[in-house]
């Protein structure tokens, strides 16, 4: 790829294939059958786009799009994801792995056993993004999880301790850049310590700028020195640090990430169609004047262009600024290596998640005696949260008494299991429960003579119910992690996992 020249303009055409070099756009898998949107998306190829984004789709479909997209670009695109929990979370067809904080739980880092699991087990999601063709996985999550109501974090943290994130951190940033792939830390300078989803609003995070670097940045500075290849900046506003949100912050990625920090890699903005920016004018070239040096996922690619033509022309940002984009990209893609990964063994895959999940159960509170249940003992399921997370859950059928939920519940007998539901998703807004619900699942606590209250998601739910017997921590709403936690409350399973956050 040929660097933009320092003086003088060439063509608008050459001009703009430049520039769309700085963008990742949307490419939705599911969409990619469809003849129209298809050619939409090869026409941003041959347009110069920087890469894509991906969102869902199948395995095979995905596959062939993306080497057809990569045989029409004079280098290689971009093909980035959101797969912190395995390629499946993405990709029908690819193995669903647990999430961050699920493996914090299995894994004792002072384990070297738990290390090497671990170790493969990111080595499978890193052939299995290489076998589809994504080049980029979004991982490791870095944000130090600090608020107990972070709606978007949450259990995408693999903890509330900054050394535990960032050791996590570097075992992931090693395997994936041993894979050939670009691994991506975000949401710097943290995400964690708020309760705003910047899907929906700007968070604000009130805290100083000592606190800042010993805790939230500390896993970004340790991820730099392993090598990480690029970092994602979050839509977070810090007073203390700029009155500008990070993400359009000089102060922010120039001066604390670049200089302080001494990072020489890819600067990613986080999406730009995120509504925390939604009062700003002019993103794209804020962005970019920050030190930014590839806008994710724009609204629409080409008016990002054409605002950046926009932004050159008026002398708001400098050829040299995009100079110094252009060339971190052209480095970056010199690294990726086009080697197929051959003969993934996708059910040895399937087999490993199962048992990191069976290994995350944390058996947070116990009342000798409760368990292990004994075989066709009477207890009432209570089911609460959310309920499409629940419609089809295997518990349904395996407590002998009845199912219901916690509106208008009539209690049949003395021992009850309530099992609480929670999904951390962008543009929800909430990782808990309603405060009603709440209140419900109390008095349904102090009714009965026995309790048990399991959370599927978000560990923080159990904080509200410690007068229970009994408390478990599943980390997600997986069929796969219910079946774990029945096999516990079985006892053919011990309560392996550690808690990775305080509550």
């Amino acid at each position: 790829m040929n660097n933009m020249p320092q003086k003088g303009m060439e063509s608008l055409t050459s001009l703009k294939k430049y520039l769309y070099q700085l963008i990742i756009g949307r490419l939705d898998g599911e969409r990619i059958r469809h003849d129209p949107y298809r050619a939409e998306m090869l026409n941003l190829v041959g347009k110069g786009i920087g890469g894509f984004i991906v969102f869902g789709g199948k395995k095979g479909d995905m596959r062939f799009f993306i080497n057809e997209a990569q045989a029409i670009p004079e280098t290689p695109l971009f093909i980035a994801a959101d797969i912190e929990r395995g390629v499946g979370q993405q990709i029908e067809g690819c193995t669903p792995f647990p999430c961050q904080m699920a493996v914090a739980a299995a894994i004792d880092r002072n384990n070297l056993r738990d290390e090497l699991i671990l170790e493969e087990s990111v080595r499978a999601v890193a052939d299995e993004a290489k076998d589809i063709g994504i080049n980029m996985p979004l991982i490791p999550v870095l944000d130090v999880n600090l608020d107990p109501d972070n709606p978007i974090i949450c259990t995408r943290a693999f903890s509330d301790n900054p050394h535990e994130v960032a050791w996590f951190g570097r075992v992931y940033i090693r395997i994936v850049e041993n894979s050939g792939l670009i691994s991506c830390g975000k949401h710097f300078p943290g995400h964690g310590d708020t309760s705003t989803d910047s899907h929906l609003l700007l968070p604000v995070i009130g805290k100083s700028r000592h606190d800042l670097m010993e805790v939230d940045i500390l896993p970004f500075r340790e991820a730099v020195q392993a090598g990480v290849s690029s970092i994602m900046t979050g839509h977070l506003l810090i007073p203390t640090v700029d009155d500008m949100p990070a993400s359009l912050s000089k102060e922010v990625m120039t001066n604390l990430l670049r200089k302080e920090l001494g990072f020489e890699g890819l600067i990613l903005t986080d999406a730009l169609n995120m509504r925390a920016l939604k009062n700003i004018e002019n993103v794209p070239v804020q962005c970019m004047k920050a030190g930014a040096d590839i806008l994710l996922h724009p609204p629409d690619p080409d008016i990002t262009v054409q605002e950046l033509i926009n932004g050159l022309a008026s002398g708001e940002i400098t050829e040299k600024r995009i100079g110094e984009a252009l060339r971190r990209i052209e480095t970056a893609k010199k690294k990726l290596q086009k080697s197929a990964v051959e003969n993934i063994d996708y059910q040895k895959h399937i087999m490993l998640s199962s048992r990191i999940t069976d290994v995350s159960i944390s058996l947070v509170k116990n009342t000798s005696g409760l368990l292990p249940l004994p075989e066709h003992d009477k207890v009432c399921i209570i089911f609460a949260g959310d309920h499409e997370l629940f419609r089809t859950s295997p518990l349904n059928g395996y407590f002998s008494n009845i199912s219901a939920t916690t509106d208008g519940i009539e209690l049949q007998n003395n021992k009850c299991v309530i099992a609480v539901f929670t999904n951390v998703a962008a543009w929800k807004g909430s990782s808990g429960i309603a405060d009603n619900e709440k209140k419900r699942i109390q008095e349904l606590i102090r009714k009965v003579h026995r309790s048990i209250v399991i959370s599927f998601g978000s560990p923080y739910v159990l904080r509200h119910f410690q007068e229970a017997d009994i408390l478990i921590a599943a980390y997600e709403a997986t069929e796969q992690a219910q079946k774990a936690v029945i096999k516990c409350m079985e006892g053919r399973l011990d309560f392996s996992g550690r808690l990775p956050v305080g509550l």
